[in-house]
C-alpha cells in the first residue's frame, strides 16, 4: 500500500480501532510529511507512541540513520519490516529500531515458513505477517494460500520455542469472513489492503479505484508476475519476489509475446493519458495491484465504515459456526 496508504488512511483505521499504517516509500521526506500529518490528528499513547504503524522496504532504504532519526522523532507505536534483500538483513534493521526507538514493535512480512523459522530465531519479532500468495501487490514468488501457511508457520515457530510471536494474515483478507476464517486459523489479527484501495482516505487515481470495484473472479482476473516491475526499467526488487496486479493490456501483450522494449513504450505512453494508464474498465496499462479478494470490494466506503463492516461479520460468522457445532 505504498503510495496508497498515507496520514489519512492511516488516522482513519486508528480511529475505528484498528492500527493504521502508513505505507512504505521511497522519499523519506514524504515520509515525515506523512508522519506529521498523523501526530496532529492523532493523540499519543501514554507511552508516548503515535498510534499508528510505519512501513518500510529495506532493499530500498540507502540512508538506515536518517530513517531512524525520523522513528526517533515520531516514534510509531509499530514499524513493518518488509523485502530485505537478505533475511539475515532484518536482524540488522531491527537492532536499529529497537535502538532508536525502544517502545515501538518491530512487525516483519513473510511468506514461507522456512523464512518465518529463520527471522523469528534471528529477530524475536513483535509479530510476524504472514503473507499468503492471494495477496495483491509484491509478496513470495513461491508460495501458498494462507489457510494452509499460516497453521503451519503456527506450529513451526511454536516447535521452535517462538510462541509468544503474534501473527497476522494478510491474501485475499477482503469481507469479515474471510477475516473470521483467518481468526480460526490461529491468527491474532488480519492484515487488509485490497479492500481498503475503496475507501474514501485512500490516496488512489479514480481511475484504478473503479478498475478495482469493478472486477470480479480475483483468481481469473489477477495474475502474478515480474513483469509489473519491468514496466518502468529494470526491475530492482529482489529475486524471490514477484507481484499480484489485475490483467491489464501491458500482461497481456506480454503474454502473447510482445518484447519488453515495446510494451514499456505504450506503457509510458499510456500514462500520460487522462485516465492515467489505467483505462475504462481496467483495461489499461498501468499496473492494478490487487488480491485474489478484489471480487468481493463492491463499493466506495470511509474507512471506519469498513472497519465497523468487517468487525461485524467476524463476531457473526464465529458465533454462527460455533452454534453450529
Amino acid at each position: 500500500m505504498g503510495g496508497f496508504a498515507t496520514a489519512p488512511l492511516a488516522v482513519a483505521v486508528t480511529r475505528a480501532g484498528g492500527l493504521g499504517y502508513i505505507g512504505a516509500v521511497f522519499d523519506l521526506d514524504e515520509l515525515s510529511t506523512q508522519l506529521t500529518k498523523a501526530s496532529q490528528a492523532l493523540t499519543r499513547l501514554d507511552n508516548g507512541l503515535l498510534p499508528i504503524g510505519v512501513g518500510l522496504l529495506p532493499f530500498v532504504l540507502s540512508n538506515p540513520e536518517a530513517v531512524m532519526a525520523l522513528l526517533e522523532r515520531f516514534k510509531p507505536a509499530a514499524v513493518w519490516l518488509f523485502a530485505a534483500k537478505e533475511l539475515s538483513d532484518y536482524a540488522h534493521w531491527t537492532q536499529k529500531i529497537r535502538s532508536a526507538t525502544p517502545g515501538s514493535q518491530v512487525w516483519i512480512q513473510l511468506g514461507s515458513v522456512t523464512a518465518a523459522l529463520e527471522v523469528a530465531e534471528q529477530c524475536s519479532p513483535d509479530v510476524l505477517c504472514i503473507q499468503g500468495i492471494d495477496a495483491g501487490g509484491h509478496g513470495f514468488e513461491k508460495g501458498a494460500g494462507i489457510i494452509s501457511l499460516l497453521p503451519e508457520v503456527a506450529d513451526a515457530l511454536a516447535g521452535a520455542g517462538h510462541s509468544g510471536i503474534q501473527l497476522v494474515a494478510a491474501g485475499g483478507i477482503s469481507d469479515g469472513r474471510s477475516a473470521a476464517a483467518a481468526f480460526a486459523l490461529g491468527a491474532q489479527g488480519v492484515v487488509m489492503g485490497t479492500r481498503f484501495l475503496s475507501a474514501t482516505e485512500t490516496q488512489v487515481h479514480p481511475a484504478y479505484r473503479q478498475a478495482v470495484l469493478a472486477a470480479r473472479d480475483g483468481g481469473q482476473t489477477t495474475t502474478r508476475a515480474k513483469l509489473f516491475d519491468e514496466l518502468r526499467g529494470p526491475n530492482i526488487w529482489p529475486g524471490a519476489y514477484d507481484g499480484r496486479s489485475l490483467v491489464t493490456e501491458s500482461f497481456t501483450d506480454y503474454a502473447a509475446g510482445v518484447g519488453i522494449e515495446e510494451i514499456r513504450r505504450l506503457h509510458a505512453e499510456a500514462l500520460s493519458a487522462k485516465d492515467g494508464g489505467f483505462g475504462e474498465g481496467g483495461r489499461g496499462r498501468a499496473t492494478i495491484w490487487a488480491g485474489t479478494g478484489v471480487g468481493l470490494v463492491r463499493e466506495e466506503q470511509q474507512a471506519g465504515q469498513i472497519m465497523e463492516e468487517v468487525r461485524a461479520k467476524v463476531i457473526e460468522v464465529l458465533e454462527k459456526v460455533r452454534a453450529s457445532l
